[in-house]
């Protein structure tokens, strides 16, 4: 756990690890757009240029609904945090206290970039096939920050379970650590104590679906068809996830039954999962599909 990699020298600038892995979790993710636009965009020898333009747009959006949900969430939960926000409007861009929710980062994105794809020319369902393929590759990198820093931790591993090795299982550093590190999230109610880690099985996820829709990509039937697979597949992993998380602030509901996170996957999983099965009982096909996003 390495909250803080190291400081500039003569300024003493922190270069913090959760920022750091973020950023080459982007620029992975951007490489692979621009490279999977030649394999699979409408135009091989165009698109790679101008899907070059979109990964800007998706990462405002990112940062944005991040933020956004977070915020609303903790306004909705009324908690301590939310309470502050309504009473001091401006920490609301205090990003570099933490507190971004990955679906607002995910709807944010898909959002702004389906935007600057639309300001470019481009056909949206394509586009949203390579956004969300790529999207889990640069999850799969970011998500080793949350590790670094100590953020979405998993539950107390109870029984003979505990002895699962590194990385099912990690043990919480002493309470000394973590005193003589505040830039940690971890709870110092957990020094010592063996969780579940679930940071790396978030990156892992990551990884899993990134190559799951590199594979969908050459067998899809219709443009747009990956991007709602990927869907209805994180919806179920993330859900599963979730379950072993053991950091309360990502917000809680129904007494502690579900996060925000499995909320929202429920919706956005069956929402997925319905647009599927409407298309397939229709006969949907790549060139019906072009016919009514309007490119040849």
């Amino acid at each position: 756990m390495h909250p803080i990699l190291f400081e500039i020298p003569g300024i003493g600038f922190p270069i913090r690890s959760f920022g750091l892995m973020v950023v080459l979790g982007f620029v992975v993710g951007s490489h692979f757009f621009t490279k999977l636009a030649g394999s699979f965009g409408d135009n091989p020898q165009q698109d790679p240029v101008t899907y070059a333009r979109l990964p800007m747009w998706g990462l405002v959006g990112i940062l944005l609904g991040a933020r956004a949900f977070y915020v609303i969430v903790e306004i909705a939960r009324a908690s301590t945090v939310g309470q502050r926000y309504l009473s001091e409007p401006l920490s609301i861009f205090y990003y570099w206290e933490g507190g971004l929710v990955m679906y607002g980062g995910l709807f944010g994105g898909v959002g702004l970039g389906l935007l600057g794809a639309r300001r470019l020319g481009l056909a949206i369902p394509p586009v949203a096939d390579l956004g969300l393929v790529v999207a889990f590759i640069g999850q799969a990198v970011g998500r080793i920050g949350c590790l670094l820093v100590g953020d979405d931790y998993g539950s107390v591993v109870a029984g003979k379970w505990r002895e699962l090795p590194f990385p099912i299982t990690l043990r919480v550093p002493d309470l000394a650590w973590l005193r003589a590190h505040p830039e940690s999230l971890f709870d110092h109610a957990l020094a010592g104590e063996v969780i579940w880690c679930t940071q790396l099985w978030m990156s892992a996820n990551g990884l899993l679906l990134f190559l799951i829709g590199r594979w969908l990509l050459k067998r899809r039937r219709y443009r747009g068809q990956v991007a709602l697979q990927l869907m209805v597949l994180y919806s179920i992993t993330r859900s599963f996830i979730e379950a072993y998380r053991g950091d309360s602030v990502r917000g809680l509901w129904f007494d502690g039954a579900l996060s925000t996170s499995q909320l929202i996957s429920l919706g956005a999983g069956a929402l997925a999962l319905l647009v599927l099965i409407v298309l397939r009982l229709r006969g949907v096909t790549s060139d019906a599909q072009a016919n009514t996003d309007g490119t040849p």
